[in-house]
């Protein structure tokens, strides 16, 4: 499968868990429903925003699976794009095997961390991937998370490998995502791995994002990303504008330590966490929560359950 699927927004789903730890299905079904219902592009479970390290292999695929039956359900096609990244690279090989056994569109797999390879290391590691699959492959550029930036010619030559199709670029960088784009050829997706760097990135020609604000507002980060992809940009910086302080106060403390936090007083989970992320300092949740309550996603009007 292409990039096609790769345009818009995604969401880079918390998972759910409930107050003594485990995982709450529940929750997650009504966090899926309201991310398809409010219009998201595709889904991304498991990656870094889900928690996926603390997840054993057995949840980490049953979160997927559940994501799926939610998507194949819908009314409308949502694409689901897996998270399927590390620093070992045989192991999520074999992840990614069955993954695309169990059907989804895609893998969002992030550059080695903590192991800081060299650039041909993670090309190396990337081609691996590439080989064990036909699914498209997104590859998630963070640095700040990594401890290694991956270059514009890295993307360049990873871009003609026959599964990789686009990268969720994280840098902070603007002029390095002006140069990714000069870099890569036409119709591999580049999409904004930061909230904030949406409107900016999408002006220079890249294709959507993956966010974590879209936990919150799915519709309303649909909607930033449909406004840069029409070229209505003045539309645009408005809503960007409004959003802003959500898209900051997210990254207030650890991600995901607040969206799940917002999420929860949105009544659409628990605010449960594992180890070693642990719930907000009260004065950061009640500046959370006034900037929630100003875009109106507390009481009936928020995703409350059903």
């Amino acid at each position: 499968m292409g990039s096609t699927a790769l345009k818009g927004c995604g969401t880079a789903l918390v998972t759910p868990f409930t107050r003594d730890g485990a995982l709450d299905e529940t929750a997650l079904r009504r966090l899926v429903r309201f991310q398809i219902q409010q219009g998201i592009h595709f889904l991304v479970p498991c990656g870094t925003t889900g928690e996926s390290p603390t997840l054993t292999h057995e949840e980490h695929l049953r979160v997927v699976e559940i994501a799926l039956e939610e998507a194949r359900q819908a009314s409308r096609t949502v694409p689901v794009f897996a998270g399927a990244g590390g620093n070992n690279t045989a192991k999520i090989v074999s992840l990614i095997r069955e993954l695309e056994a169990m059907g989804v569109d895609g893998i969002l797999s992030v550059s080695p961390y903590y192991s800081k390879p060299t650039q041909e290391g993670i090309f190396q590691h990337y081609r691996a991937l590439s080989d064990a699959t036909r699914l498209a492959i997104v590859v998630y550029n963070v640095p700040g998370r990594t401890g290694s930036n991956i270059e514009p010619a890295t993307l360049a030559r990873l871009a003609a490998l026959p599964s990789i199709a686009g990268v969720k670029e994280a840098s902070g960088n603007i002029t390095q995502m002006a140069e990714v784009l000069n870099a890569v050829p036409e119709g591999f997706a580049v999409l904004s791995g930061d909230d904030a760097i949406t409107l900016p990135l999408m002006a220079l020609g890249g294709v959507g994002i993956i966010s974590v604000a879209a936990n919150e507002v799915p519709g309303m980060m649909a909607r930033l990303a449909d406004l840069c992809l029409a070229g209505d940009f003045a539309a645009a910086r408005q809503l960007n504008g409004r959003l802003l302080p959500l898209m900051q106060a997210n990254f207030i403390e650890s991600n995901p330590i607040p969206v799940k936090a917002a999420l929860a007083m949105m009544g659409l989970i628990e605010e449960a966490y594992r180890l070693p992320l642990v719930p907000m300092k009260p004065e950061n949740k009640a500046k959370l929560q006034k900037i929630l309550e100003g875009l109106g996603l507390l009481g009936s009007k928020a995703g409350a359950r059903e």
